[in-house]
């Protein structure tokens, strides 16, 4: 791994912004997979500067996002999402999440991030409630993450094991949240 890293660190700025180039993309199109980018900055970048990468880029691109849906509504998310992505993003529009913060910060930290910023912004939720959800589940679900993709390579044993317990403990609240989610829409059917 290291001549890999030598050789990333020789592309200097480059490769922090290629690689944010790809995770916004990966976010205003909903349906390109984003994790991956997470692990691959961590790998390559280590991990200070792989998650400054990561949560600068999703701070940016999920309130694009959001700001996008909130402002100009449905048909330009429609055009970017498509009509499969948007019965996602619609579904996170009507359920109401934007009135309790846990719940809405917990699905910022699942995989749906991107879908929900649409649907929070659809819904009409303000900037000042979405805000503080957006960065309290970037700090909490992209830290291990990145983590985990710097473990791997560095053979850090310490950092591994710490990334490893934060994905397991991230996979509980997505499992709660999900659950809490699911109740909700229930109790609104």
């Amino acid at each position: 791994m290291s001549p890999i890293r030598q050789a990333v660190a020789a592309m200097g700025l480059w490769a922090p912004l290629g690689i944010m180039l790809l995770r916004g993309a990966s976010i205003i199109l909903p349906a390109l997979p984003s994790t991956a980018y997470s692990l691959l900055a961590g790998a390559l970048l280590g991990f200070k500067t792989g998650f400054l990468t990561i949560a600068f880029t999703d701070l940016v691109a999920c309130s694009f996002a959001f700001a996008l849906a909130r402002y100009w509504g449905r048909e330009p998310v429609r055009r970017l999402a498509g009509e499969k992505a948007m019965s996602v993003v619609e579904r996170f529009s009507s359920s109401r999440i934007e009135s309790n913060f846990l719940l809405m910060t917990g699905l910022l930290m699942t995989g749906f991030f991107d879908f929900v910023s649409y649907g929070l912004g659809i819904a009409g939720t303000s900037p000042q409630r979405f805000f503080p959800a957006l960065v309290l589940s970037i700090v909490v679900s992209d830290i291990p993450i990145v983590a985990l993709g710097a473990g791997v390579f560095d053979s850090g044993k310490a950092s591994l094991v710490a990334a490893v317990v934060g994905v397991f403990l991230l996979a509980f609240i997505q499992s709660t949240v999900r659950r809490r989610f699911t109740a909700l829409k229930k109790t609104q059917d």
